[in-house]
């Protein structure tokens, strides 16, 4: 999707013009894929811009930069207020941000020790990222041929720029071969995530969502959808799940910041329905991040 410039972008502590925000083409990051990211939303609410799970988010930063052995200059709250300015200088009322927090220009090669670690915040409006209707109509999945990360190759449970070499290629081969988008099995053969989003299958009335172990990323929205599921009465585990599962789910859905929640129409070609349980989750996920439900009004972060 094209992005839209907004007035400002938060870099190293300050706010700069979208269009002077810019990095050496040297810059390390950029050669060897040594980064760590997050993306997130703000909505409209009656108060104002409310970002969603900010806190969670910056933390998880933090926790990716830790795995990864990148010194983070910022804190967790230092971070939040900056997003914060971000979203307030662009005078959007609802719009995705994008934290990044990277080597830059200054040394050259895999040795990253003396490297220093730069961080930027940008936000910009972007839509439903698998289509407005992707909850009443689903996207069409496939198995993709690309394997997801083994946790010992290139960790899974950082949010890791280079990560994502691997879904992008499971993207443009589900999209050149007319899906929607691609679901990824682990070295081991059993379901991991999607290439963007977590995953969620109902079998015998319940949901089953893949475990950590499996390569999945930790999911903020997944974890968000737990507890909606929940306290809507819905059962939800974690479990292993194998490609058939796909096959003869009751219901399925995926879920990440930019994906939100959408239904799955089919995988495969293989169609299921979509049901009762993922159009209430997913009603009700809407109102969540709009900070229309009480229960949950301590997710939004107003701006």
């Amino acid at each position: 999707m094209p992005i839209t410039p907004t007035e400002k972008i938060w870099m190293n502590g300050e706010l700069v013009p979208w269009d002077q925000a810019q990095i050496h083409i040297l810059t390390h990051s950029l050669h060897y894929g040594m980064g760590v990211f997050e993306g997130i939303r703000a909505y409209e609410t009656a108060a104002g811009p409310g970002i969603f799970r900010l806190t969670d988010h910056m933390r998880r930063l933090h926790e990716s930069a830790r795995i990864m052995g990148m010194p983070m200059p910022y804190a967790v709250d230092e971070l939040v207020e900056a997003t914060k300015a971000v979203v307030a200088a662009s005078g959007l009322p609802s719009c995705y941000i994008r934290p990044i927090a990277y080597y830059g220009y200054g040394e050259m090669g895999l040795n990253t020790l003396p490297c220093t670690t730069e961080v930027a915040i940008a936000c910009w409006p972007w839509g439903a990222y698998l289509g407005d209707d992707a909850l009443t109509k689903g996207v069409r999945m496939k198995v993709s041929s690309w394997s997801r990360h083994d946790h010992n190759a290139m960790p899974p449970a950082a949010k890791t720029t280079g990560n994502y070499v691997n879904s992008s290629l499971a993207k443009v081969e589900a999209l050149n071969a007319g899906y929607d988008e691609a679901i990824m099995l682990n070295p081991q053969g059993f379901v991991s995530e999607c290439t963007g989003e977590n995953i969620f299958v109902a079998r015998n009335g319940r949901f089953l969502t893949p475990p950590l172990s499996s390569g999945a990323l930790e999911g903020i929205t997944q974890s968000t959808v737990t507890s909606i599921a929940r306290d809507l009465g819905f059962e939800v585990a974690e479990g292993v799940l194998a490609r058939s599962d796909l096959y003869i789910a009751e219901e399925a859905f995926v879920c990440g910041t930019a994906a939100e929640v959408s239904s799955v129409a089919s995988v495969d070609d293989r169609d299921i329905p979509i049901g009762p349980m993922t159009l209430a989750i997913g009603r009700e996920y809407a109102r969540t991040v709009r900070g229309e439900v009480d229960r949950y009004k301590d997710w939004v972060e107003v701006v």
